[in-house]
């Protein structure tokens, strides 16, 4: 009885495990290859196995985890962050930052008015750098004749020196204009190529100067061309009653094109520019130029000698943005 029990035994488990392999080689079959390790091992031979408890159903699988194949590491999914922001605008000094202007061309655009009006006064290169420590060319002119003494021309009331300064600096203005109209001051290495940068990418651009507008302007449209200049926005000379290290300047820039001050980049070249920038709580990088090589710019967020243009570029759109990142993220 032992042997014939022992028999039906054998012959029940060698028919159940021949069912379940022909199950499992069925599953297996509409499986991905990954899946089909996921099924039970064959029993062995003369187990006895419970078919009404056995399931031959594949696992579900978790996909929280790809695991890779060649390597044996486990990737967890995870998505990319997103790119720091771009600029809402670029704002620029003009003179220094777009042109080389002061010793070549404003300093000798004043020098021809005093001696147009025979006044008798010369500002040499070494005495121009410092007067440009004061902002704007009326206040400088009106600065160096409160100090020095005024010309015998020049009238005596307060009221009508502010006349004679103004009309000094139209014809100083005027003259200044020639020079840029033969484009005898050329466009600092880079310039364009940032402009470009940020008018394709929808940032705005604008030029912030002490200067007088119309010198501005016309820096603007003869040196960049009437292509960009039409789509950059001017805020110079009298705009702000206030000229420059004071900030207004660079607050009517922003509250004019609607963009948050914290997400402006401004490029200068001079101490009191900086200082501008700062005060109205922008990011400023400085590119010196010939007068301002050896003026404090700690405060800066980055320092170069010019922007430049490849292959000597020093900084680009990219790094704007990147100067952004780093302030956020503090």
């Amino acid at each position: 009885m032992a042997s014939s029990s022992t028999t039906i035994s054998l012959s029940l488990a060698t028919t159940a495990l021949i069912s379940h392999q022909r199950t499992t080689t069925s599953v297996a079959s509409t499986l991905k290859p990954h899946e089909r390790t996921l099924l039970p091992p064959s029993s062995l031979l003369g187990t006895s196995i419970n078919l009404e408890k056995t399931s031959l159903r594949p696992r579900p699988i978790t996909r929280s985890k790809e695991r890779n194949s060649s390597h044996g590491a486990t990737c967890l999914a995870s998505s990319s962050p997103p790119p720091p922001p771009l600029p809402s605008a670029l704002l620029f000094d003009c003179d220094g930052v777009l042109v080389d202007t002061e010793k070549d061309g404003h300093r000798i655009s004043f020098n021809d008015t005093f001696n147009e009006r025979e006044l008798g006064v010369t500002w040499d290169v070494e005495l121009y750098g410092e007067l440009l420590k004061i902002g704007g060319g009326k206040e400088r002119m009106t600065a160096y004749f409160n100090k020095t003494g005024w010309p015998e021309k020049a009238p005596k009331s307060d009221e009508e020196r502010k006349e004679f300064i103004a009309s000094l600096h139209k014809r100083k203005t005027e003259l200044f204009m020639v020079l840029i109209e033969k484009k005898l001051l050329p466009l600092r290495p880079g310039v364009a190529k940032l402009i470009d940068q940020a008018l394709a990418e929808g940032v705005k651009v604008a030029v912030c100067s002490t200067s007088n507008e119309k010198a501005v302007s016309a820096i603007v449209s003869f040196l960049l061309g009437p292509k960009r200049a039409e789509k950059i926005k001017i805020f110079a000379g009298d705009v702000v009653p206030r000229k420059k290290p004071d900030p207004a300047i660079y607050n009517l820039a922003a509250n004019t094109l609607g963009v948050d001050p914290s997400s402006c980049v401004v490029v200068e070249d001079s101490a009191i520019g900086l200082a501008a920038a700062k005060a109205a709580g922008m990011t400023c990088i400085v590119t010196k130029s010939g007068y301002t090589a050896d003026e404090d710019f700690l405060n800066a967020d980055a320092v170069f000698d010019c922007i430049g243009d490849p292959p000597e570029e020093r900084f680009d759109l990219a790094f704007c943005r990147s100067l952004l990142e780093k302030q956020y993220v503090s």
